[in-house]
């Protein structure tokens, strides 16, 4: 019983809406949850997986080669970067193709193409700004960098696990000339 009453609201609530204006408003839901999902899966990510560290210690725990864990680690936080940069490429191909769904349908009424397009118009601006943060950072001396800009925050994840005072000014420096976005709303990481 609860479950036909759920529903009896739920529908009524879409006919006051309107069903084109639920459908839009799911949709930027669904690619806003998928932005942050990749955000929170890329800043908790362990760069370590898939390295038996034990083979790389004696049983009495003194360290046998240490050359074998810093390779693998190397290895494993190039795969890191490499892995963040095409999971961000895929999240965004899937918030295009929704969008495009919708500002190129002939159903949908003039304002969801107009939010659809403004969406779509924001989504490059931010592909453009993720960009230049990357290319500056790495000029600034590092290694690797994957940066996401979503909804006025910005997370960077460099290679690197101490960042020092000056690196952070310098990475927070950057991203406010291309973004506009104030340091308390970006989230620096070293990986």
């Amino acid at each position: 019983m609860k479950f036909n009453e759920a529903w009896k609201k739920a529908k009524g609530m879409i006919m006051k809406i309107g069903k084109k204006n639920a459908m839009i408003a799911c949709s930027v839901l669904l690619i806003g949850g998928t932005i942050l999902l990749n955000v929170i899966l890329f800043g908790s990510a362990d760069s370590g997986e898939g390295f038996d560290y034990s083979a790389a210690v004696g049983m009495d725990g003194a360290n046998v080669d240490t050359s074998a864990v810093n390779e693998n680690a190397e290895e494993d936080s190039d795969k890191y970067f490499s892995t963040s940069l095409i999971n961000r490429q895929r999240a965004r191909d899937e918030a295009m193709e929704v969008l495009q769904s919708v500002a190129y349908n002939d159903e949908a009424d003039d304002a969801s193409k107009e939010k659809a397009l403004a969406a779509i118009g924001q989504i490059a601006a931010d592909m453009e700004d993720e960009s230049n943060i990357e290319a500056l950072v790495v000029s600034k001396g590092f290694e690797q960098c994957v940066a996401v800009v979503s909804g006025g925050t910005v997370s960077v994840i460099v290679k690197g696990e101490e960042l020092l005072d000056t690196q952070i000014s310098q990475i927070n420096e950057i991203v406010y000339e291309q973004t506009g976005i104030l340091p308390e709303n970006i989230k620096i990481i070293g990986k």
